[in-house]
């Protein structure tokens, strides 16, 4: 028998709902959310699964405003969940509870009314390449000999966007370490080269830089009196996260996220940042909540984000572009084509600018990660060059 769930959400008050009207527009999702049992803690497995197919379903309808889920069944009293939302969830059906192993999935059926003004881009997947986040201090990891955090922690990232279903979709970029220092500081003067050639290599719209500004420990918290007792520590966690266009180079988001936990280890035990006791440890914990609500806010962020691609091959009235199945793209997609350009200000910045042609082309062929298109007359392309952009025109139903 389905367990229903009740929910209220608490939606901003700047938004404006009708009851009455949105009753026609009723639309059902299905998502299903994972999480790992940690120390036989199946209620809180339970919860972050729960909370995962809930923004799963929410991201997948829209993202517009902030709303907070309080679902009142007791397994998720009080959790206030933070996830731009375009429309109002009235009921939730658990359709499925599976456990294999430390592994629990938990599928949902969410009745969500959507607004009206639910962004075409939502349909289609935009990649987004999954850099190595910076560590700024290297000395504070020497307590564990822990110098690899920094490509352990992006790799955690991937692995928790990438169980997702929703269309951010995670590229693996973090075996390259990288300078992120300048994308940073408050001048924001960095190179437009290194978001390009990240984009190219990893063949992804967007690029999510990263760094990791303190690993810090704190005093032993225990006294030297207690000598029968294990050496304990407090240690922080903060990371910064910028989100970048690599077509544009425009900044699209950033956040920073810090917590501290216990780390339980002795002062001199080196420790695997790759190994299942580190992950299981309260520190291990404390990084994969933060890369998991990252990843909600990331995919909230690019829910409704335009999916853009770039033209690899010209061939008379045919190109070739770095869009396939992969992106949502099928037979008969509509494409427009725009060239890059730059203005600047009166400060001598420089603001990215595309100048959309008059050149429309029409998917004929699709491959998982490139697509064949031409033209829709059958004519050359005049003045369209390798590199250019191509956007998928939306045709509303």
């Amino acid at each position: 028998m389905k367990r229903v769930l009740s929910i209220i959400v608490i939606i901003t008050s700047w938004l404006s709902i009708s009851f009455f009207s949105v009753n026609a527009f009723a639309q059902w999702y299905e998502s299903t959310g994972h999480a790992s049992i940690k120390n036989n803690d199946i209620s809180g497995a339970k919860s972050a699964a729960i909370k995962d197919a809930i923004t799963q379903a929410l991201v997948f309808s829209g993202a517009r405003v902030t709303s907070m889920q309080t679902l009142v069944d007791g397994v998720l009293m009080q959790d206030q969940l933070k996830i731009k939302s375009h429309g109002e969830i009235q009921k939730i059906e658990m359709i499925s509870e599976d456990r294999r192993s430390d592994q629990l999935a938990i599928t949902l059926r969410l009745d969500i009314f959507p607004k009206q003004d639910h962004c075409p881009a939502s349909q289609f997947n935009k990649f987004v390449a999954i850099t190595q986040t910076q560590l700024v201090n290297r000395e504070q990891a020497m307590m564990g000999q822990i110098f690899d955090i920094d490509k352990a922690t992006s790799e955690s990232l991937y692995k928790t966007l990438n169980k997702s279903a929703m269309n951010a979709k995670p590229t693996a970029y973090f075996n390259f370490p990288i300078r992120v220092g300048e994308f940073f500081n408050q001048q924001y003067d960095y190179s437009n080269a290194l978001l390009e050639e990240i984009a190219t290599r990893s063949n992804s719209q967007y690029v999510l830089l990263s760094q990791m500004v303190d690993i810090s420990n704190s005093d032993k918290l225990n006294s030297d009196y207690a000598f029968w007792q294990d050496e304990t520590y407090q240690r922080s966690y903060k990371v910064d996260f910028a989100l970048f266009d690599g077509t544009t180079y425009e900044r699209l988001w950033q956040k920073s996220y810090r917590s501290q936990a216990i780390w339980p280890f002795e002062k001199t035990e080196i420790i695997d940042v790759f190994s299942e006791k580190f992950w299981g440890s309260d520190y291990g914990k404390s990084i994969v909540e933060i890369n998991q609500t990252a990843s909600y806010d990331i995919q909230a962020v690019m829910a409704c984000l335009e999916t853009q691609g770039k033209i690899l091959h010209i061939e008379n009235d045919k190109l070739v572009i770095n869009l396939g199945k992969a992106h949502g793209l099928e037979k008969g997609q509509l494409l427009s084509i725009a060239h890059h350009n730059y203005l600047t200000d009166a400060a001598g910045n420089k603001m990215p600018h595309l100048i959309t042609t008059l050149n429309t082309v029409q998917v004929n062929q699709v491959y998982q990660q490139s697509a064949v298109a031409v033209s829709v007359n059958q004519q050359p392309l005049p003045n369209i060059q390798i590199n250019d952009v191509v956007q998928l025109i939306n045709v509303e139903p």
